[in-house]
């Protein structure tokens, strides 16, 4: 390798630089022939990492993405080994060839919306379109699963910007998902022109993004992860996974046998003692985990150390995210508001912050608590999600046992 790139994560640097600044790509490509190919998935990112450390900005390495990618074809299509049948990247790359077949079949179908002339036309055809998006919303689950159960331990081994931005990427999808089908549900209200235009663009945007991410990950995301993770951990990855749950669609094949890991042995008569009172460890986590909310705790440094595990949870948990920072357990698009509740926290500006969503029919309504001390000293902030559907229509009374 030349003196000018010592190795060859700043070959990817530089081309990366390169790209930023308006290089033509075949030129760039000319330039690092020598060693494109010595060039693998970790070099990748950790070069994006390290580029958006000094500066750049994330959303710009992503626009990029694309490009430098189509620069690195040749290394990053090397033939690669496959992970067994139970293996979670097995299980990912096995949904991920399903959603293909989902996106394809949805190709065809553009054209025939776009030159028919009314509804009539294309009944069939939206019928299969309003399937297809189905599966789309199913296939939710496996971004779920990447997002709490593998992302945390590749950002435990200090790959942090990738993920990141395959979240971003995941929520670029779930808003064309969403507009497609509520375009869908509107067209009796909707003239057919109207309706089309509304539709189309969100089918089209699908038909691109979803291919074009599976390659960022097959190619860069997942070969990382396999290189950098050890077997315990990717053993806690699968049980995080099996704890989320698969896609209707995911094969049994796939999924292979969900043992969970033995649990810590811990001492069932331990006890854990308050000023008012005492309670053994199982009585306290039942006692949690039969709460009607959803609770997490993050300590003073911002990690995740604690979640309830109700019976019905209202946003998704895996194990994995213990020792997560909470930035990272939230989508890009919403990391500056955490951050400010946090800081407001530590400050002593405000002691809670509160808001409310409706999650499909549900009403959610969800506060942030800041933990304090007994002198005051902030130790931590404490979540709190609570379903309050039913709540938001009491009226008058009820006595207890009345029916």
């Amino acid at each position: 390798m030349s003196e000018l790139f010592p190795d060859k994560k700043s070959v990817v640097k530089e081309l990366i630089r390169a790209l930023h600044t308006g290089a033509d790509p075949d030129q760039v490509k000319e330039r690092f022939r020598g060693v494109l190919r010595e060039i693998g998935p970790l070099e990748i990112s950790r070069a994006e990492e390290e580029l958006i450390a000094e500066g750049m900005p994330m959303e710009q390495i992503r626009r990029l993405c694309d490009v430098h990618l189509a620069v690195l074809r040749e290394s990053l299509e090397e033939p690669r080994s496959e992970p067994p049948p139970g293996h979670p990247i097995y299980i990912l790359l096995k949904e991920h060839n399903l959603v293909r077949g989902f996106i394809e079949g949805m190709i065809p179908l553009l054209p025939r919306v776009e030159q028919a002339r009314d509804y009539k036309a294309i009944e069939n055809d939206l019928s299969k379109t309003g399937e297809l998006l189905k599966h789309l919303e199913e296939y939710d689950k496996h971004k779920i699963r990447e997002e709490n159960s593998l992302f945390p331990f590749l950002e435990k081994h200090g790959v942090t910007q990738p993920p990141a931005i395959m979240w971003t990427e995941h929520d670029e999808q779930r808003r064309e998902i969403k507009e497609a089908k509520q375009a869908l549900e509107d067209r009796k209200a909707l003239g057919f022109e109207e309706f089309r235009e509304k539709l189309l663009p969100h089918l089209r945007n699908l038909v691109q993004l979803i291919p074009d991410h599976f390659y960022k990950e097959e190619h860069i995301l997942f070969p990382t992860a396999l290189e950098l993770l050890d077997d315990a951990e990717w053993r806690e990855t699968k049980e995080s996974m099996n704890d989320l749950g698969y896609c209707y669609f995911t094969p049994e094949e796939a999924i292979g046998e969900k043992a969970e890991l033995t649990r810590q042995v811990r001492e069932e008569e331990a006890e854990m003692t308050f000023e008012t009172g005492s309670m053994k460890i199982e009585e306290l986590e039942a006692m949690l985990n039969t709460l009607p909310v959803d609770v997490t705790f993050v300590d003073k440094e911002d990690t995740v150390r604690y979640f309830s595990q109700p019976k019905e949870r209202l946003f998704p948990r895996a194990k994995a995210i213990i020792g997560r920072k909470v930035q990272q357990c939230h989508p890009q698009k919403s990391v500056h508001a955490v951050e400010r509740v946090l800081s407001d926290f530590k400050s002593g500006e405000r002691d809670s912050a509160e808001f409310w969503i409706d999650l499909g029919e549900r009403k959610v309504y969800i506060r942030y608590f800041a933990v304090r001390d007994k002198g005051g000293k902030y130790v931590g902030t404490l979540e709190v999600a609570q379903d309050i559907t039913t709540l938001s229509k009491i009226e008058g009374e009820k006595r207890l046992l009345e029916d």
